[in-house]
C-alpha cells in the first residue's frame, strides 16, 4: 500500500514548551493586528489553544464552534465537497459587528476553519482565523490560509495535552492527595 502525497510522513510531538513558545509567536502578532472583541474556540482542538490566547489577551467574550463533516460518504472525493453540520454556534446577536478571533489547532485541509469564518461573516462579524500549525501541503485551499499562525509543518502534530490522558489503570486512590 503506497502512501498518498497528502499524508504526514512523520509525527511531531509537542512539549508544553513548545507550546508556550508557539503562543510567544502568536500573542505579538495578533496584537500587532488590534482589538479582538470576541473569540471562538473552534471545538475540540482549539480549546486550549484559544484559552491560552484569550487569557493572553485579555478576551473575555469567548464563544465556541462544534463542526462535522460526515464521514459516512464512500467517495473520498466527494466527502470533500460536503457542507459541514454546526453541531454548536454562536448565535448571529453575539457575533455581528464584532471583530472575532477563531481559533484552532491545526489547518489541515483548513475546512473546519474556513467553514466557521464564512459562518462568522454570514452573521456580520470581522473574523480572522487563528491556528498555532499550518499545513500548506494539506490544505484544500490555494488561496486561503489562516490569518494567523505559530508555525508551518507537513507533520502529523501531537500536542501534549493529547499524550496519554486516558484513565486506564488509574485507581480512585491515585487522585487523592496524600493526608497531612
Amino acid at each position: 500500500m503506497t502512501e498518498s502525497p497528502r499524508t504526514p510522513l512523520r509525527q511531531e510531538w509537542l512539549t508544553w514548551e513548545d507550546v508556550d513558545k508557539l503562543v510567544d509567536v502568536l500573542v505579538p502578532q495578533l496584537r500587532a493586528a488590534g482589538h479582538f472583541d470576541a473569540m471562538v474556540m473552534i471545538t475540540r482542538g482549539g480549546i486550549i489553544p484559544g484559552g491560552l490566547l484569550c487569557e493572553a489577551l485579555n478576551i473575555t467574550h469567548v464563544l465556541t464552534a462544534a463542526v462535522d463533516f460526515p464521514s459516512t460518504i464512500s467517495n473520498k472525493q466527494a466527502r470533500l465537497l460536503v457542507f459541514p453540520s454546526f453541531l454548536q454556534f454562536p448565535e448571529d446577536a453575539l457575533l455581528r459587528d464584532r471583530r472575532v478571533l477563531i481559533v484552532d489547532d491545526v489547518w489541515g485541509s483548513g475546512r473546519t476553519s474556513t467553514a466557521v469564518k464564512s459562518r462568522c461573516e454570514s452573521a456580520g462579524a470581522t473574523p480572522f482565523t487563528c491556528v498555532f500549525h499550518f499545513n500548506p501541503y494539506r490544505s484544500l485551499f490555494s488561496r486561503a490560509e489562516p490569518n494567523f499562525y505559530g508555525a508551518i509543518t507537513d507533520a502529523y502534530i501531537v500536542y501534549p495535552w493529547e499524550m496519554g490522558r486516558d484513565l486506564k489503570g488509574i485507581t480512585a486512590a491515585q487522585g487523592v492527595p496524600p493526608q497531612q
